[in-house]
């Protein structure tokens, strides 16, 4: 019997493209940070001195931090939800800069990082430099409810939070450091493997 409520399961190829170049611009913003202090649209050949010369920020954990707040991003516009994005990972900090500077909301708190050229230099210039931004999610970072990385509370406060507003949607995504010391095996909580 065929269900009378037929529901959409595939992305059209324009979500996807629009997804697909959304993701790629936050993988090349987290680049830029990490690796770049001028020539941010690389307008110029690259030389050696447009790097940084002490370079933090895992390159590793950040597309997929990026990944995850794309798809996000679209479920919560399509299904109109309540829903926070905690991330754990403290080095991949560069993608979620990278992703509120997308949206706009970086530059909003920050209006001397403008979305342009020059805005888009200092964005990348002040990442892990002194007087500049810390390498990791902090509460500098638009929305940000946490200090990304340590030896791990992202999921404390994921719990924190759905416990403090019912209704929300905590996306949480556990740093290497909170999976070795184990603070997410909270007391009276089963846990089923």
């Amino acid at each position: 019997m065929k269900s009378k409520t037929s529901r959409k399961t595939t992305l059209s190829k324009e979500e996807l493209q629009r997804m697909d170049a959304y993701w790629r611009a936050a993988n090349y913003l987290s680049v830029g940070q990490i690796y770049l202090h001028d020539n941010p649209l690389l307008k110029k050949p690259l030389t050696l001195d447009h790097i940084k010369l002490r370079l933090l920020g895992h390159w590793g954990t950040t597309p997929g931090l990026n990944f995850i707040y794309v798809h996000l991003n679209r479920m919560i516009k399509k299904h109109d939800l309540k829903m926070i994005y905690i991330a754990g990972p403290g080095h991949g900090g560069p993608g979620l800069v990278a992703n509120t500077y997308l949206e706009g909301t970086y530059s909003e708190a920050y209006p001397n990082i403008s979305q342009d050229a020059e805005g888009m230099k200092k964005l990348f210039k002040q990442f892990s430099f002194p007087g500049g931004i810390p390498s990791h999610v902090a509460p500098e970072t638009p929305g940000s409810i946490h200090e990304g990385g340590e030896l791990g509370y992202s999921l404390s406060h994921a719990f924190g939070a759905v416990f403090d507003t019912p209704g929300l949607i905590a996306a949480c995504v556990v740093g290497d450091g909170e999976a070795e010391t184990g603070p997410w095996l909270l007391p009276g909580i089963p846990i089923n493997f």
